[in-house]
């Protein structure tokens, strides 16, 4: 079951997503609301953190479900104290009963991540995309629209017609035709 621990929380952070199963995962850690509990309510042990990317947002209560779980975050950026472990490209992670390959998609970020399985017919896309067409933001550090577009379309290439659940960094998760959000969001990509 794949939880979203920050719905309903307002103040400025991430979605948060509870995994559980075979390997009881947070994806990303959210910031600015204590995630902890939430967690607690669910399951007293978590096996692993994945980081979509390192923008505080997203990894502000990293240190505290550090501490209160025992657990080593994932990522692609080691040089950040944010993350113990590398994810490579192409990399593939264990997150609650499925596989789910790493995809590496610069642009919003340079060490950003998306997480597909295609078993599932789920990926968490971080800041990539949005529902309905939203795509992340190009105007921080790092921030490269060539970039974000190429990456946009290496995911929509990678999903192919297997994707059934988008798990997004920010706002609702995409249940129906998630292909369809992305698609409008590689087009929206190249015309804003």
């Amino acid at each position: 079951m794949i939880r979203n621990l920050a719905q309903g929380i307002r103040v400025f952070t991430s979605n948060a997503f509870l995994v559980d199963g075979e390997t009881t995962a947070l994806v990303d850690a959210g910031a600015n609301f204590d995630v902890v509990p939430k967690i607690r309510e669910f399951t007293d042990s978590l096996d692993a953190v994945y980081l979509t990317h390192t923008h505080p947002d997203h990894i502000g209560n990293v240190d505290a479900v550090r501490d209160a779980f025992d657990v080593q975050t994932w990522g692609y950026d080691t040089g950040n104290l944010a993350v113990d472990k590398r994810i490579d490209d192409g990399e593939r992670i264990q997150i609650g009963d499925d596989v789910y390959e790493a995809v590496h998609t610069p642009g919003h970020k340079d060490d950003h991540l998306c997480f597909f399985s295609r078993g599932a017919g789920v990926c968490f896309a971080g800041d990539l995309v949005f529902a309905n067409g939203g795509f992340g933001r190009t105007d921080l550090p790092e921030g490269d629209r060539g970039a974000l577009v190429e990456s946009i379309d290496r995911l929509h290439e990678i999903v192919g017609d297997d994707l059934t659940e988008l798990h997004t960094g920010h706002g609702p998760s995409v249940t129906t035709r998630p292909k369809d959000d992305i698609d409008l969001a590689a087009k929206a990509a190249r015309t804003r």
